[in-house]
């Protein structure tokens, strides 16, 4: 077993490949014979349930749980992301971010993040970089809801003139932008647009967003949204990107990017499967199996690499001014 556990062999996966995004809660992760596994106790018995980290992207850590150093050893070795947060994927208290353990004992290229910094600089540039970014996320977007049997079921369909009208619209928007303000006020429009197009669809009429919300398409919203802060994370750090070189969300905020970058599929697999859930009445844990399972099927963490790398080296590196 600890042969086939190398350390030259933990990050034989490329980061966007892997399949797996781990929710655990009231549970102990720990190194067990050259693996990762968590334990979880009850009056009966004691079970161990092992975490395959060498295919695994993020780890998120909520109520009831504790690491030990040798499993941080272990999952540092093979590039996992850790992130402690509160009950069910979302922080304890209003206004508390998740907080992020990155692996350290890896070299990472330099060229994404020389490249971005070298637009990031421009405030043109910049605005352009955040054009490109919400045009991929409407092109996912369409791209996601035209193909997705499961939500064609459910009447989210990529085709329906409402949706056509409503990317139609936003693209004007975001070609017409003048500054980041500007095209933060049409991309508030565009996914209240989204949300009523939802709402609609799974006879939810009197939703309103709320992140303090307690009814279960708001709840959804947060828990999800945490998974794809998650694999934009992932997707930062192993390109080298610091976080707070953001291009839309505030640029005070230190994780502005991941918020950044997780836009680019929340709308197209988070924001549906929300609405879907609550109307069907599941649970959190399948809340969260769903998203996961469709964020795996549509390449999300694919199409995050894809979008970050082709915008890092547009201008190319080295051009500060």
């Amino acid at each position: 077993m600890k042969e086939i556990l190398k350390k030259s062999n933990y990050k034989a996966i490329l980061h966007s490949k892997r399949a797996n995004i781990y929710y655990l809660e009231k549970c102990r992760v720990m190194q067990k014979d050259g693996r990762v596994v968590y334990l979880t106790e009850s009056s009966d018995e004691n079970l161990f349930w092992n975490i395959p980290v060498a295919n695994t992207t993020v780890i998120l850590l909520g109520s009831g749980t504790s690491l030990t150093q040798a499993a941080v050893r272990v999952l540092a070795s093979a590039g996992v992301m850790i992130g402690f947060c509160g009950g069910g994927g979302t922080p304890l208290f209003a206004g508390t971010d998740i907080e992020w353990m990155m692996p350290q004992s890896e070299y990472r290229p330099t060229e994404y993040m020389q490249g971005w910094i070298s637009f990031w600089m421009n405030k043109e540039r910049r605005l352009e970089t955040a054009r490109d970014f919400q045009r991929a996320r409407c092109d996912f977007l369409e791209k996601t809801w035209g193909k997705d049997r499961d939500l064609h079921e459910e009447n989210f369909n990529a085709d329906d003139p409402e949706i056509e009208r409503a990317l139609a619209v936003y693209r004007g928007k975001i070609d017409s932008a003048k500054d980041v303000t500007e095209l933060l006020l049409s991309e508030a429009k565009f996914t209240k647009s989204l949300y009523k197009y939802a709402a609609k669809r799974t006879r939810l009429p009197d939703f309103i967003r709320n992140h303090d919300g307690d009814d279960e398409a708001n709840i959804f919203l947060n828990h999800g949204n945490y998974l794809a802060y998650g694999l934009a994370a992932c997707t930062l750090w192993v390109l080298g990107i610091p976080h707070g070189f953001a291009v839309m969300h505030g640029k005070t905020r230190r994780g502005a990017l991941v918020f950044d970058v997780a836009d680019l599929i929340k709308d197209s697999i988070i924001l549906p499967w929300s609405f879907i859930s609550a109307a069907r009445g599941d649970d959190d844990k399948h809340f969260r199996m769903t998203c996961l399972n469709k964020l795996t099927e549509h390449k999300a963490l694919d199409y995050m690499f894809e979008i970050v790398q082709r915008s890092s080296l547009k201008y190319g590196p080295g051009d500060f001014l």
